[in-house]
């Protein structure tokens, strides 16, 4: 929030949701796991590559987005 007052925009991404919303993130992107919070290394690299790439595009698309609240933004599982 303190980032924000000072006109900077910010996009958490977190894989502990609750906890962004608590500790009062404005906006935020769900991530994966705790351990590789935007990609899978079970998966193949074709299929990291989409999550990463997924997840960074909702991102940015985050940050030229105008809120009046927190929200949380949908990705693609």
């Amino acid at each position: 929030r303190e980032i924000e007052k000072a006109g900077i925009t910010i996009v958490q991404m977190a894989n502990l949701v609750p906890v962004a919303i608590t500790v009062g993130s404005n906006r935020i992107v769900p991530t994966i796991s705790i351990p590789y919070p935007l990609g899978d290394p079970s998966t193949s690299k074709e299929t990291q590559y989409k999550l990463r790439y997924h997840r960074v595009g909702v991102a940015l698309d985050a940050l030229t987005t105008d809120i009046k609240e927190q929200t949380v933004f949908k990705v693609k599982i």
